[in-house]
């Protein structure tokens, strides 16, 4: 059971709330981080009382503790059963060193997202060192998997360490331990082979494109700009374009992508599956967390937290929904981390 806010942290939310006029009657928004004030603080105490900046992706690890991405600290963090923060990468300075070395004195570059692979290993996804690292679940050690740290695009049919990313922004492991990449400057989906360490292009020109519905998931098929992207039990790759304010369903096994929601949509950046088969989108300029039911004969995007305004929600960029149904949220400009209960 996770321990409950005190009276002086529900009092102070709720007076920051009443103080920026947002009455909400929608789902209850339970805070599990932050103190809505952006700064570095608070490891080994209560999360609650901890100061974060811009949390960005978030995920439960296979301790079942939470982790996300403390991306304006340059850090990943960590809220255990209790309620209590700690650092597990970065030291709260920006900058790229520490490879071979414990992950807790290593510098980062705003880490965007977090995902594990089937051994417990921490990954996490650096848009500004263009790369992706890991940390080794039973040594802590910090080494560089995927981009070389400089801009660009290179190494297609090479080991990933050599190659070049450009902004790259969101990760997740398919079934076999496939890294999958959103490459999002280059416009494309990338894919590291989990036996060889090769990286290749799985969709995208390099050029900003729409893609049309039913095209072949092909490096001659354009993207726009891909953000966020999760995994369903059956192999399907869902893909949300930023740019593009779209989501697509890739559909590897046939090889054809579609268009399943091209309207209503702000800014996608994070995006999560859950459990009944929803999906759920951080859409951080409309301020909201929004989904939708791929099963529905016309999928429609409704909204389960935000009001289009800043203010509840402020540009969320991360969302992950857990194995109960509850939805949690990076909450970035707002710096908390919430829990909304499932329906």
């Amino acid at each position: 059971m996770r321990p409950l806010p005190s009276m002086k942290s529900r009092a102070s939310l709720l007076f920051s709330l009443l103080l920026t006029g947002l009455a909400w009657a929608g789902p209850r928004l339970e805070p599990l981080a932050g103190t809505g004030k952006a700064g570095f603080s608070g490891d080994g105490g209560p999360a609650l009382k901890a100061e974060i900046n811009n949390p960005f992706g978030l995920v439960r690890g296979p301790d079942g503790a939470l982790y996300f991405c403390d991306t304006m600290n340059h850090a990943v963090r960590r809220i255990d059963a209790k309620g209590v923060i700690t650092t597990v990468a970065g030291t709260g300075k920006m900058g790229c060193a520490g490879d071979g070395g414990p992950a807790v004195k290593a510098l980062l570059n705003e880490p965007y997202e977090v995902r594990f692979n089937r051994a417990g290993d921490l990954y996490f996804v650096e848009r500004m060192n263009h790369d992706i690292r890991r940390v080794d679940a039973k040594t802590g050690v910090i080494t560089t998997v995927a981009g070389n740290g400089k801009d660009g695009f290179s190494g297609d049919g090479g080991p990933a360490d050599k190659a070049q990313l450009r902004q790259p922004h969101s990760i997740q492991f398919d079934a076999a331990d496939n890294l999958f990449i959103c490459d999002l400057l280059n416009h494309r989906v990338r894919r590291i082979d989990a036996g060889t360490g090769v990286i290749g292009t799985v969709c995208g020109t390099g050029k900003k494109g729409s893609p049309a519905d039913g095209a072949a998931i092909s490096p001659a098929t354009p993207l726009a700009g891909p953000r966020a992207m999760d995994f369903a039990p059956d192999g399907t790759l869902w893909l949300a374009l930023r740019e593009g304010n779209a989501v697509y369903r890739l559909d590897l096994k046939e090889g054809k992508l579609h268009h399943v929601i091209t309207k209503d949509l702000h800014g996608p950046k994070g995006l999560s599956l859950a459990p009944d088969g929803r999906i759920y989108l951080a859409d951080t300029e409309s301020h909201s967390i929004t989904w939708f039911n791929p099963a529905d004969a016309a999928p429609a995007v409704k909204t389960l937290v935000g009001d289009g305004k800043k203010g509840l929600l402020a540009r969320p960029h991360g969302v992950f929904v857990d194995k109960d149904g509850s939805v949690l949220i990076g909450d970035s400009e707002n710096h908390r981390v919430w829990r909304v209960e499932p329906k």
